[in-house]
């Protein structure tokens, strides 16, 4: 079962996607999911100059030897372009293997560990009424977990709401250079603590909240914060602050019993080496894209299991719907899967591109059983949807010091 071709396309429908198709000599393709988002031409670039001449020719049946060739083979082995490109290829030929074997993927890996996946959805809003509406909305929609984010009063720009109104999808294709927001920890801290308050005063503790920091704080503002929500009994508190220094999570681990969650920027199981094997955190966030794809995550999943964390894989819209279906099967097969990240099912121009079948039942999302990972693309349809150069945005202090965004 050689590999004939390797096909790599950048669409836009929305927001920019690097898809894999990889073609056996049989003609049996695999899909898979290599977008990183504002570097999407640096990935494609690795892939087509580096990646995709050495493929041609090798057994697409062994993933675990050509994974193993790429990442290590390849001596620089870190970093997200690399890996995200590398995780694309994997996710293909599993798709593969599942095609060959009449099987969707999840049976190849194990089979499945429950019946649907919990995931999580993003209530989102200009003022703290507005997010309550929208948190409203999402529990008659039957979530039973859901991220709230509001604009914090005073600051231009807040992570995790949407400017103008806009779809997630629509964000992207207007930012040709970095948009710039303003951030004040002080403001912030002062503010959040309300937030889940009237959340709470207004739904009760039935439904599981949780919040996403990215990453704004340092060690004892995010325990001071952890501390300020235990009455809110947060589902986690996510990205509380960077981990490139890890220890920083032990520091907040011993001022809070907020549960913690994070790992959506690592690429290798060696970055939440440190957090899983001394409990700093309780679930760990990285994509099946950004780390490496299924081949590596699985490991990944075994690893965290022996620590009592769990897996709640990343699920930003800027993942396209192939790494959605790659995390449905893993996190059916995971025995200590926690919960999905979800932005909901997408715009009419992405679903013209990928086309996949999941639905929405009682907070659980499930998908058909179709062999290998049940989703493929349009290459015609991404025709219509050019690359267009965007950016995440960065944040600076109010005295214009840049932070994390």
């Amino acid at each position: 079962m050689k590999i004939k071709n390797i096909k790599v396309f950048v669409c836009c429908p929305g927001r920019n996607f690097v898809t894999v198709k990889v073609i056996t000599e049989e003609g049996t393709y695999g899909v898979g999911d290599a977008t990183l988002n504002g570097r999407e031409l640096a990935v494609a670039a690795y892939l087509e100059e580096h990646i995709v001449p050495c493929l041609i020719g090798k057994d697409a049946h062994q993933i675990e030897d050509i994974w193993q060739y790429l990442f290590k083979g390849a001596y620089w082995q870190n970093g997200a372009v690399s890996v995200a490109a590398i995780a694309a290829i994997d996710m293909a030929l599993w798709d593969i293997k599942g095609k060959l074997a009449n099987m969707p993927v999840y049976q190849l890996l194990g089979g499945k560990s429950r019946k649907g996946i919990t995931v999580y959805g993003h209530a989102n809003g200009e003022t703290i009424e507005e997010v309550l509406n929208n948190l409203e909305i999402m529990i008659d929609e039957g979530y039973k977990v859901v991220r709230l984010q509001c604009t914090i009063p005073n600051i231009k720009g807040t992570y995790g709401t949407l400017e103008g109104k806009k779809n997630y999808y629509e964000l992207q294709g207007n930012r040709p250079l970095p948009p710039e927001q303003e951030w004040s920890t002080a403001k912030y801290m002062n503010f959040i603590p309300e937030l889940f308050k009237q959340a709470r005063a207004k739904f009760g503790y039935d439904i599981e909240l949780c919040h996403d920091v990215h990453s704004r704080l340092s060690p004892i503002e995010a325990s001071r914060l952890g501390k300020l929500l235990e009455p809110y009994k947060l589902y986690f508190l996510e990205d509380p602050i960077t981990t490139e220094n890890q220890e920083g999570y032990k520091v907040i681990r011993e001022h809070t019993n907020t549960p913690l969650a994070t790992g959506e920027k690592f690429n290798t199981l060696w970055d939440a080496k440190e957090m899983i094997q001394n409990q700093w955190i309780d679930y760990v966030r990285t994509a099946i894209t950004h780390g490496g794809g299924i081949t590596p995550l699985k490991k990944l999943a075994d690893f965290a299991s022996l620590h009592h964390v769990r897996m709640a894989p990343h699920g930003a819209p800027d993942l396209s719907p192939i790494c959605l279906m790659a995390h449905m099967h893993f996190n059916l097969w995971a025995p200590n899967f926690g919960i999905q990240e979800f932005v909901g099912f997408g715009t009419p121009e992405l679903n013209k591109v990928f086309n996949y079948e999941i639905e929405l039942i009682d907070g659980l999302l499930y998908m058909k059983d179709k062999p290998g990972l049940g989703v493929d693309f349009n290459e015609e349809e991404a025709k219509n949807f050019p690359y267009k150069r965007s950016y995440l945005p960065v944040s600076r202090l109010e005295d214009g010091t840049l932070w994390n965004w």
